[in-house]
């Protein structure tokens, strides 16, 4: 199949930008390789501390050094619904491991909290720098380097992204990531959303409310709308990081248990001990990086990717940029419709054909490189199968759907939903920033109005409650990112602009913070680079000023006389309520040392 022409040059220059920093990466990368696993070599003490808790049979195995040894990184904790089911996967990995002459332990737990519980509180405010620290708790895992592989257990926003940093940080080492699967279908969530609004006009009690989204969010596995968490795992299986099909299977099912054991005995058959040494740094290279922007805009996935496949890449030595993600949205169609941008959910989409179908429609449009590795074996055409468990527990994979099953969730690339991924760049004289307009009407892609300024979320809220949110308005929040406070997402506006975009009104919104994966309906201009902490345009804008969002011809402007505007003083607020309490302090440094959100705003 022959390649779409701009995504071989998109794939070409994002090569020739990062030969210096990926040919430094892939020098490491080769002398750890040659060091191998240090199990071995250690001291006797060294040794007996690693194994002095494993039981008999693995104590034996761990004192050679002919079998492979599994780390498993973890991110369980039973408050976060995608994660519970994670609590019995050591024991079914170990099990795996031993039948075929391995052992799995697990070398290390990251912490992992729910978006869901903080947004629109203080602890959203750790969000997006959990990423790093992540990273770093999973470095420290595998720092005692006694392992030929190791697996990570991961699904949500940062935690999937934090991971990959680490593999990739030791990318001489094979990797798998095991998905744990959505939750079954709940309330719909275009009902959910409904009752939101209604609760933000004052015409649903708190108890209405409650009730909604308990039968939303209602029992173990990933939410189910298409957000970060359920982008993640598109990407893991886009990527080649994931078994195919395994992403979206739903979790206590034995679909879902023989998947976690085949996936662990697959991490140790790619050990260098075997005949198939696959280290996860040589399958995240720069085709590998463009499957995954084009899985995101095929999609129409998480708007936090674009900061997060920025660092996921940075740690491989890749340089992504916005204006990567914005071409390949020009020319790749968006072939699905789950909530917010359609009314069907992730179960709906695993059922019209899922991953398989998708992938096999990007390879069959050259948009997609075949040319990977993969943790499966060469070439991504691998990834149209599906998995079926059979009578005795074992998986077949069968040839994944031809034709959608469901073509109002899942289309062919000749009957898209539109033409573009819907991802795009802005830039102008208020600096460069993201939208994600797949879920926004047409005739909202241009948005001129007066600006009403805020500084925190809240703020707009009341204005909203107290009847002053009555004409045509541009909402600008600054001094939301990463630098000011952390950058958390500010989806608790989304109800309150669309009520006010279902009154008629003509609403937008222009901020340096996050909207998250949910961000529907209401054109958004979101990661504002610079922020207004770091010195940054949006923060000399003055109610009233006319913006001017343009999705079409991808431009951020206020339409001040250019001289007037360059002469304006910064705002000035103080910050100092966002550097104590839940924990902020401790994350001082991150906030010092953040990088713009167009960089992948993290400290590394």
């Amino acid at each position: 199949m022959t390649i779409h022409p701009k995504v071989l040059e998109v794939t070409d220059r994002i090569r020739a930008r990062s030969e210096q920093t990926r040919g430094l990466y892939l020098d490491r990368l080769a002398a750890a390789k040659e060091a191998g696993p240090r199990r071995a070599a250690l001291a006797c003490g060294n040794q007996a501390h690693g194994f002095a808790a494993c039981g008999p049979s693995d104590k034996a195995v761990l004192k050679g050094d002919v079998s492979p040894n599994l780390g498993i990184i973890t991110s369980y904790n039973d408050m976060l619904s995608a994660h519970q089911p994670y609590e019995t996967y050591p024991e079914l990995i170990r099990q795996a491991a031993r039948e075929v002459g391995g052992v799995a332990q697990v070398a290390g737990g990251v912490p992992a909290m729910c978006d869901g519980v903080t947004q629109g509180q203080t602890g959203m405010e750790l969000s997006l720098f959990s990423r790093d620290a992540i990273a770093m708790s999973a470095a420290i895992g595998l720092s005692h380097n006694t392992y030929d592989a190791a697996v990570y257990l991961g699904i949500c926003d940062k935690i999937v992204p934090g991971l990959l940093i680490a593999a990739l940080t030791f990318g001489h080492l094979p990797a798998v990531f095991i998905p744990a699967g959505p939750m079954t279908s709940g309330l719909p969530n275009s009902e959910k959303a409904r009752i939101r609004q209604l609760y933000a006009e004052g015409k649903a009690t708190r108890a209405d409310l409650l009730e909604a989204e308990s039968a939303s969010y209602h029992g173990p596995g990933t939410c189910t709308f298409y957000g970060t968490a359920n982008t993640n795992q598109m990407l893991m299986e886009i990527m080649g990081l994931h078994l195919p099909g395994s992403s979206f299977v739903n979790p206590n099912t034995p679909l879902r248990d023989a998947l976690t054991k085949a996936a662990a005995k697959r991490a140790l058959a790619i050990t260098a001990l075997g005949n198939e040494f696959t280290p996860i740094g040589e399958i995240i290279d720069e085709k590998a990086v463009v499957n995954g922007v084009v899985g995101l805009n095929a999609t129409g996935g998480s708007t936090n990717h674009t900061m997060h496949l920025v660092a996921m890449a940075k740690a491989a030595g890749i340089q992504l940029t916005w204006d990567d993600f914005s071409d390949l949205s020009d020319v790749v169609p968006l072939l699905t419709r789950v909530y917010p941008n359609g009314l069907a959910d992730v179960n709906h989409f695993h059922a019209a054909g899922g991953m398989s179908f998708l992938i096999r429609e990007l390879l069959q449009a050259g948009l997609v490189h075949e040319d990977v590795k993969t943790v499966w074996g060469p070439g991504l055409s691998s990834y149209t199968v599906e998995p079926k468990v059979n009578e005795a527990g074992v998986i077949e994979w069968q040839e994944g759907a031809k034709v959608s099953l469901d073509e109002k969730v899942l289309a062919p690339v000749s009957k898209a939903f539109q033409a573009s991924g819907g991802l795009k760049v802005l830039e102008g004289n208020l600096g460069r920033s993201v939208i994600k307009v797949s879920a926004v009407k047409p005739d909202r892609h241009v948005i001129e109005a007066p600006a009403r300024v805020f500084h925190t979320q809240d703020a707009l809220i009341d204005a909203f409650k107290a009847g002053e949110l009555t004409h045509d308005f541009i909402a600008v929040i600054r001094f939301q990112g990463p630098r000011a406070n952390g950058m958390p997402e500010l989806h608790k506006l989304t109800p309150t602009l669309a009520v006010l975009q279902d009154r008629g009104l003509k609403v937008a919104l222009v901020t340096d913070g996050r909207m998250s994966g949910a961000s529907g309906k209401v054109p958004a201009a979101i990661h504002v680079t610079p922020e207004a902490a770091a010195g940054g345009a949006i923060g000399k804008v003055h109610d009233g000023d006319i913006v001017r969002v343009d999705a079409v011809a991808g431009t951020l402007e206020v339409l001040v006389d250019a001289e007037t505007f360059a002469a304006r003083e910064l705002a000035v607020v103080d910050l100092a309520g966002n550097e104590f309490g839940i924990g902020r302090e401790l994350f001082a440094m991150f906030r010092a040392n953040a990088a713009p959100a167009e960089l992948g705003a993290g400290v590394f």
